[in-house]
């Protein structure tokens, strides 16, 4: 079994973006069939132009992070919706959450997620980050313009949280 870090996570994200993967579009039947597998009763017509928290979950899976669609700690939705991961973060002790961009440095490999990207809502997009630059990042994410793909964002007010998992994470259920 793959021991997980976050520069795996980074790799598996950058790969995932290029290939591209892509919603319904004018000239393409859409290929995110992988990426909306996991959550039953989604189906990829439901997820066209919606797709960017599956897409993380995707690469964490290719990274080899293991954990649920809907871990214990998600009281909202399950891991299709942003206000989950930020969930999922906060309730698991061994993930940092760090919100907004005071006092912390994202590395590679740290998930981001963006208030106010795409639409005027808090948790409206998420990506994996790849690189940091001295006044942005360099982000692979899913569903820009319906498409995945490697982008440059500044590192400014849209950022809602950073979260880190820790590498060789794994998953234990509150019950457990």
């Amino acid at each position: 079994m793959k021991r997980p870090t976050r520069k795996q996570l980074a790799k598996a994200a950058r790969e995932m973006a290029v290939i591209p993967f892509h919603g319904f579009t004018e000239n393409e039947v859409s290929n995110l069939q992988p990426l909306v597998k996991p959550f039953p009763g989604w189906t990829v017509e439901e997820a066209d132009g919606m797709w960017c928290r599956a897409f993380v979950y995707y690469c964490c899976r290719e990274a080899g992070f293991d954990f649920p669609i809907r871990p214990d700690e998600c009281e909202t939705c399950n891991l299709a919706g942003c206000i989950a991961w930020e969930e999922f973060a906060k309730g698991d002790p061994l993930i940092e959450y760090h919100k907004g961009m005071k006092d912390f440095i994202p590395e590679a490999g740290d998930v981001v997620i963006y208030d106010r990207v795409f639409e005027n809502t808090e948790h409206d997009h998420m990506g994996i980050i790849l690189e940091r630059r001295e006044k942005s990042i360099l982000v692979a994410e899913g569903n820009v313009d319906n498409r995945s793909a490697i982008i440059e964002r500044p590192a400014d007010e849209h950022i809602r949280c950073y979260i880190r998992m820790p590498d060789r994470y794994k998953y234990r259920q509150l019950s457990e």
